[in-house]
């Protein structure tokens, strides 16, 4: 779900900087490791080189909505198996443009997307897989010290960016460990030697 995640954020992020910006066929947001807006392909340019940058930093479990129970009961019989992982995901949206002023216009823009819209379900984004049942993209706040230390571990100078934390993104395998019916009845036999 993670790859369907970014996937239709980057296209609903690229519709909407289509319309902001004019059409074009070129994607102006392109998933791609932050990391590597230094280096060159061996054309000698990097496709991440006048574009908007979506990398995943951080995959966290969401504790508070994970579910306790193994089980699932129908009418018939009781299905035994892990119950599905819910994670938050750490994203950055990094403007690498050579015009400071475009890199500012293309933030504000990203920011201005999730402002208008920050919870996304199938009812209201048929787009999106039917297999996510929701997405809610908040805000994430850093200090100048996390500032320094992410831009740090990315090796990377500082580009305008932001982060925000994707909820709700769920892994469920739906491996089945095993099924069994309910009890229907139950018979007490006595032995005969019984006293």
């Amino acid at each position: 779900m993670i790859a369907e995640t970014f996937k239709f954020l980057s296209e609903e992020l690229n519709g909407y900087l289509s319309q902001k910006l004019g059409v074009t066929t070129d994607q102006r947001l392109v998933l791609g490791n932050i990391g590597k807006v230094s280096d060159n392909d061996t054309s000698g340019t990097n496709t991440l080189t006048g574009k908007a940058i979506l990398s995943l930093i951080n995959v966290e479990e969401d504790r508070i909505t994970k579910q306790q129970d193994n089980y699932l009961k129908s009418d018939t019989q009781v299905t035994y198996k892990n119950p599905p992982l819910y994670l938050n995901l750490y994203v950055l949206f990094a403007i690498n443009r050579t015009d400071y002023s475009d890199s500012l216009k293309w933030l504000a823009y990203i920011i201005q997307f999730f402002q208008q819209q920050h919870v996304f379900t199938p009812a209201s984004n048929p787009n999106l897989d039917g297999r996510i049942q929701k997405l809610i993209v908040d805000l994430y706040n850093l200090n100048f010290e996390q500032i320094n230390q992410l831009w740090s571990v990315i090796g990377g100078k500082y580009l305008p960016s932001v982060v925000y934390k994707i909820r709700q993104v769920v892994i469920d395998e739906n491996a089945i460990e095993y099924e069994s019916g309910f009890i229907q009845e139950i018979d007490i036999s006595i032995p005969q030697n019984y006293k």
